[in-house]
């Protein structure tokens, strides 16, 4: 990630988790991910069991490594299933909120050509909404094995990239092939 760019709120807490689950679908120890992060493995052990949360530098080199990425075949096609749908959608990891994929219908929403869309941070876009709605997720049950379709308002909101209309939407949670968590949000109205 770039300086300067912001991670929803919630990031930091789940990152430990996240690097938990990341390491060991890769079959990664403590004292390897340590040195790939230039940290101790106590270190990685405190952010794990979240008796401590990471820095500001640190979360953004954790949060690179632990962002959704649309790589396996399955995860492809839905890249492709929300490119081509005609429905204002688009995937975001859920963790970071780094757009993965969007459809043409939302593309319009966009303030930037597509060349400046791939693995843009949707976050410092989102709408005060938005935002509360992300702080409730956990009350919500969305961090559970089956996670609910959340249906939600916003009241419209523009930004240097976005431009969000007063709508209802939905935000659905997938798991990718590779263990990481992809969110789909559609515009219902």
């Amino acid at each position: 990630m770039q300086d300067g760019t912001s991670l929803p709120p919630r990031c930091r807490s789940d990152l430990g988790r996240g690097l938990r689950t990341w390491r060991a679908l890769h079959r990664v120890k403590q004292s390897h991910a340590a040195e790939l992060l230039g940290v101790s493995q106590p270190q990685i052990s405190r952010w794990e069991s979240g008796t401590q949360e990471p820095g500001q530098d640190e979360a953004r080199l954790l949060a690179d490594l632990l962002s959704a990425r649309l790589a396996g075949g399955a995860d492809g096609r839905l890249g492709k299933f929300v490119g081509d749908s005609v429905s204002p959608l688009h995937l975001i990891c859920d963790m970071t909120h780094r757009l993965l994929a969007y459809s043409s219908a939302r593309a319009r929403q966009f303030r930037r050509v597509p060349e400046e869309l791939d693995g843009a941070l949707l976050w410092e876009c989102a709408s005060p909404d938005i935002i509360e709605a992300e702080r409730n997720l956990e009350t919500l049950g969305w961090f559970d094995l089956v996670a609910p379709i959340i249906e939600l308002e916003t009241t419209g909101h523009r930004s240097h990239l976005l431009e969000i209309p007063e709508s209802r939407f939905t935000w659905t949670r997938f798991r990718l092939s590779d263990g990481r968590y992809a969110r789909l949000v559609e515009t219902i109205n």
